[in-house]
């Protein structure tokens, strides 16, 4: 089973990438919020195998100091093949060489990200609207 990444999104991705979404419990991506959130994206990474995609991630980027990747996501029955790791390193050449690249790792996954080079922030700060996203990432 052969990898493939496509850089960019495309309308005809819409039901595949809520597929993503879904596998991982991430109900409220509906497919209007994909295609908000992926048109407003600078850059866009997404897993294909047998004409499945498997995994997604998406930043954005002034494309000089500071770029930030959300929604870093593989299927989880593709999960542990290198395949999350790989959307990262992809989307990381699409973002090329600016200062700052921030990311904000779901719990339990900031030692896949160290792999990657990334490093936690002593002076990260965020305001989350959702009182059990607050309650589950700030102190």
């Amino acid at each position: 089973m052969e990898l493939a990444f496509v850089n960019g999104f495309n309308l005809c991705h819409v039901k595949q990438i809520k597929e993503v979404y879904e596998s991982v419990g991430w109900s409220s991506h509906d497919e209007h919020n994909i295609i908000e959130i992926y048109n407003n994206s600078t850059h866009v990474s997404i897993a294909i195998m047998n004409n499945e995609i498997v995994g997604i991630a998406r930043a954005l980027s002034d494309g000089v100091y500071n770029a930030a990747i959300y929604d870093v996501i593989v299927k989880p029955k593709y999960q542990s093949n290198h395949i999350g790791y790989q959307i990262v390193e992809n989307i990381l050449l699409e973002i090329g060489n600016v200062s700052c690249i921030h990311l904000i790792s779901t719990l339990g996954n900031c030692d896949f990200y160290k792999k990657l080079g990334f490093r936690k922030t002593t002076t990260g700060m965020a305001i989350y609207q959702s009182e059990q996203l607050r309650n589950d990432y700030t102190e």
